[in-house]
């Protein structure tokens, strides 16, 4: 951009921290007016390596939509990407490394944003601030303040803002909450989350000087300046801190929203407690089982909603290569809801002593139409929010409990194996959990926690109307972060 282009834009866009309001909204088709049919939207995607290649197989053969921009700080992925663009939708886009560039074009009408973890609400905010409506992969967030100011933004815009959550679309899901809901089954005990995928070592990749095209610094955007290595770009910045959210905050943020849908009114908790860690196989195959990596990779969460526990349960050690002939459970990802008169578990009631399960029946509940993208799309021309499958609002909440977990974990200290977590004994799925875990790290890496250590957070009080800790400063610390000028999410929208 140029350099007169670009202060325009940071001017408009409050980037800088200190810098006033006083934005205009740009004027691009989608400022109010409902679309017609036949108008083109214009969309550019941003993160273009791994689900953003889902996202323009989504968008790019859509009738009226031109995906019209490519967004990615890493060059390499332009020609394959925009020859992706050219077959799926007949046109060739732009294709760019800062998504500033983009968002000061007024002829792009929106954005859906598939980049790291660390970059997806500073880019929605921005977004909003620039007059374009956006949909965001999960987590819409890194961290819980910069998810609220998302959903201050859209709303002080007016803007579409969709999540990934595509789970949001299931009718299937739809007819499980409402059945909990309508209290056909007793008072809701346990929501029950499952997100255990295989995660495995990503061992230890060297420093070294980032590739020429790639702009680091673009690519590090809200984060710290940290140093370069293969482990970070472009998939596994999933499992350190600054640019990701574990696997709770990535496969998890699905059935973390199914959880939490589950539970009649549920907002956020009034207290988080986790536990777990990083146990890999070490190349000799032998203690300490550790990597690069800084994110927990078997981890146990237990949200409080007074009355209803949301227990959260990632497992990765699952389903692949294990330790000298080792066994490892399948991978498990789903939802599970234990209520007073039974369970409803893969869409059936299992009543209390029973194995049988049964329909739900007639269940009232309604589902807007289409798949998340075209949901989306659909929104985008008629400028109704509420028509929005996975609004940004419910999304900052579901990606807040991800970030609510691991704030406990984080702030966790090693126990020895021996020592039972507190609350073990609220719910058998609570003491379940753990023990499988247990289990888990025994069959995988012949690991017996008994005779090593784990790291249990504290159990931290919250409140959900302030959505901040009570009495806890250094937790409430990590609601946020410290961002990088000019990559900041500012306390103005």
């Amino acid at each position: 951009m140029s350099r007169q282009t670009r202060r325009t834009f940071l001017k408009r866009a409050a980037a800088t921290a200190g810098v006033g309001a006083g934005f205009v909204i740009a004027g691009t088709k989608s400022s109010g007016n409902v679309l017609g049919a036949n108008e083109k939207i214009r969309l550019g995607v941003a993160g273009i390596h791994g689900r953003g290649s889902a996202h323009i197989n989504a968008f790019a053969p859509m009738e009226g939509v031109d995906v019209t921009y490519l967004i990615d700080p890493d060059t390499r992925l332009f020609p394959g990407r925009s020859e992706q663009v050219k077959v799926k939708g007949g046109n060739t886009p732009t294709c760019v490394q800062d998504i500033r560039a983009a968002l000061d074009d007024a002829n792009l009408d929106a954005v859906s944003v598939a980049t790291c973890n660390h970059w997806h609400a500073l880019i929605t905010f921005w977004a909003c601030q620039a007059g374009k409506d956006v949909y965001v992969e999960k987590p819409c967030s890194h961290n819980v303040f910069e998810g609220r100011q998302c959903v201050k933004a859209a709303e002080k815009y007016k803007r579409i803002v969709q999540h990934g959550t595509q789970s949001r679309g299931s009718a299937g899901w739809a007819k499980t909450a409402a059945a909990i809901a309508s209290g056909k089954y007793g008072k809701l005990l346990v929501s029950k989350g499952y997100a255990s995928k295989p995660r495995w070592s990503i061992g230890f990749k060297e420093i070294k000087d980032p590739p020429e095209t790639l702009d680091y610094n673009l690519w590090l955007g809200p984060a710290p300046e940290l140093p370069y290595h293969e482990n970070l770009v472009h998939y596994n910045w999933h499992w350190f801190w600054e640019t990701g959210n574990g696997e709770i905050g990535n496969q998890g943020v699905h059935q973390m929203d199914i959880a939490r849908w589950g539970i009649p009114g549920g907002t956020l908790p009034k207290s988080v407690i986790s536990m777990g860690g990083r146990w890999v196989n070490s190349t000799e195959g032998k203690p300490p089982f550790t990597d690069q990596a800084e994110t927990p990779n078997m981890q146990l969460t237990v949200a409080d909603y007074g009355g209803t526990l949301l227990v959260f349960e990632v497992a990765g050690l699952c389903r692949k290569t294990v330790v000298d002939g080792g066994k490892a459970p399948d991978s498990k990802v789903t939802n599970e809801f234990y209520l007073e008169e039974g369970a409803i578990i893969g869409g059936k009631f299992y009543p209390k002593g029973s194995d049988k399960g049964e329909d739900l029946g007639d269940v009232d509940f309604h589902i807007e139409p289409g798949d998340v993208f075209q949901n989306f799309i659909d929104c985008v021309r008629s400028r109704d929010a509420s028509k929005l499958q996975a609004p940004i609002q419910e999304a900052h909440l579901s990606a807040a409990l991800c970030h609510l977990g691991n704030i406990s974990y984080r702030l966790g200290k090693q126990v020895p194996g021996t020592q039972d977590p507190p609350g073990l004994d609220a719910h058998p799925e609570v003491g379940k959990s753990w023990a499988d875990i247990k289990q888990n790290l025994k069959d995988a890496l012949g690991l017996d926690l008994d005779r090593s250590t784990y790291q249990l957070g504290p159990k931290l009080d919250f409140d959900p109307a302030a959505e901040k800790f009570v009495d806890n400063d250094e937790a409430n610390k990590l609601l946020t972060r410290d961002y990088r000028k000019p990559f900041v999410v500012t306390e103005e929208v």
